[in-house]
């Protein structure tokens, strides 16, 4: 990601809008760069390995956000787009037999 046009905000009096602290990016020497895990494909083994040690020894933790009803499954959709879920979001719509 390219960062540029931060010189003319440097004495502005009020905020310009968008992010406030892009340019600590800049400072940090931020960077961007996509990422698919087939990328690491070959390493599956490997972190499924640690990541089941984690798991085992509570370093890692799976929240699961449960929404009840089948009926309520378009609000529990709405709310991986506001941010409100926690963890993996299910609908329950039954119990097992």
């Amino acid at each position: 990601m390219v960062l540029c046009g931060g010189i003319s905000r440097y004495n502005e009096e009020r905020p310009a809008p968008g992010p406030a602290n892009y340019l600590n990016l800049v400072i940090q020497r931020g960077r961007m760069e996509g990422f698919l895990v087939l990328d690491c494909y070959h390493r599956a083994a490997e972190a499924m390995a640690v990541l089941s040690d984690w798991l085992r020894e509570g370093k890692l933790k799976n929240r699961v956000d449960v929404t009840e009803g089948f009926e309520n499954a378009p609000a529990a959709l709405g709310r991986l787009f506001t941010g409100e879920n926690r963890g993996k979001q299910l609908v329950k719509i039954a119990d097992l037999a």
